[in-house]
């Protein structure tokens, strides 16, 4: 099998194709991992962490939901090998809520970061030299672009903030994807004008956060949620 990261966008599938698509965001998540590692100042990092966490958890839940299922369906040890990245994702989803728990002062938040890098950094290349080659094998060139254009829709469906305690598969993420997609997309829009508004109206606009932060949390924990998932990556 050769890795995705060496092949042309035309064996790929063309640009469509979920392997192209996949591609193109890792590509992006390396550029903002070199960026979070050259970045000075508190401000600065969590700037950028932000922009890796939208990115990094509405490509994964759209895998969950998309991607794993066909692998664990159409390869007869796909089920180990998709678990060995929802894994990853759930140690993500957990250092994640750590680093935001912790605030910019926990002294455990360097060596935090330093694993995030190193899980995101291991998640893609189990993906893209095992995992994506293997369902390049099972599934042909057409249905590779049908399900680059389900795993982009539910992308832009996807919760953009960490949710540890939310099933890592069906039916638990597929229940809770569009009601904690609202809440953290709305939270998103909330601090973006947080950051931007007068100093008077951020006490106001901190306390919506994190209201809706609160909510999330409930979605998190109703049983359907969490249904479905295994033991190795359930909270």
């Amino acid at each position: 099998m050769r890795s995705i990261a060496e092949q042309t966008v035309e064996e790929l599938g063309g640009p469509g194709s979920v392997l192209a698509r996949q591609r193109e965001d890792h590509v992006e998540l390396d550029r903002l991992l070199q960026e979070l590692a050259g970045s000075t100042g508190s401000a600065q990092e969590e700037e950028v962490l932000r922009r890796i966490d939208r990115l990094v958890f509405s490509h994964a839940f759209a895998e969950e939901t998309v991607l794993w299922p066909v692998l664990r369906r159409v390869l007869p040890d796909g089920d180990a090998l998709t678990l060995r990245v929802e894994k990853e994702h759930q140690e993500v989803n957990e250092l994640v809520s750590a680093l935001e728990t912790g605030g910019p002062d926990d002294p455990r938040r360097p060596a935090r970061l330093a694993r995030l890098v190193e899980v995101l950094r291991e998640d893609v290349r189990d993906e893209e030299d095992v995992l994506l080659p293997r369902l390049q094998e099972a599934v042909p060139a057409d249905e590779l672009r049908r399900l680059g254009r389900r795993w982009e829709l539910m992308r832009r469906l996807s919760p953009t903030r960490p949710h540890p305690t939310v099933s890592r598969r069906p039916p638990g993420n597929a229940l809770s994807g569009l009601p904690l997609s609202i809440l953290d997309r709305t939270r998103d829009a909330v601090d973006a004008g947080v950051r931007r508004a007068p100093a008077q109206l951020a006490p106001a606009g901190a306390a919506l956060s994190k209201g809706l932060a609160t909510l999330a949390g409930l979605v998190e924990r109703v049983p359907l949620s969490r249904s479905g998932d295994r033991p190795p990556t359930s909270r």
